[in-house]
């Protein structure tokens, strides 16, 4: 819950540089600007263990989600981000990632689904997590527009 005098509150967004999670970017802006809330972007990364003797050693899979982050935020935002706007990377499985990400937070805004699943899957495994255990209310963000 917002804090009293003025404080504005946190809407975390999960973002995977997915065209879901753009239009997740983009609806939490403008939840965040009706309830005069603060926009944070939320990216996850992890190292899969199997393939790393085989990664080059300048490989830095946290740069790499971040910059992915990061051109979803500009796709999103353009050159103009929501006041206030934070990016939080952190390392871990995303659904894990997003819980934590909940707690203390307004709501938290997903796509339906993002980079893994079968086609046509209306609600991803990540989303669909995230609903079910999220310390927040959720919202899901349907379509890429």
């Amino acid at each position: 819950m917002t804090e009293a005098f003025g404080s504005r509150g946190r809407i975390v967004v999960g973002v995977d540089g997915s065209p879901q999670s753009i239009t997740a970017l983009r609806y939490a802006r403008k939840l965040a600007d009706a309830l005069g809330h603060n926009v944070e972007a939320v990216g996850a990364w992890q190292i899969h263990t199997t393939f790393e003797q085989y990664a080059p050693t300048n490989w830095d899979p946290e740069e790499d989600a971040r910059t992915v982050v990061d051109d979803a935020v500009k796709e999103a935002y353009g050159d103009q981000p929501p006041a206030g706007l934070t990016v939080r990377m952190e390392m871990g499985v995303p659904t894990q990632v997003l819980i934590n990400a909940s707690e203390g937070a307004e709501m938290i805004v997903v796509g339906t689904r993002g980079r893994g699943g079968f086609k046509g899957m209306v609600l991803g495994s990540v989303s669909s997590s995230v609903a079910s255990h999220a310390k927040c209310p959720v919202v899901i963000a349907h379509g890429t527009e």
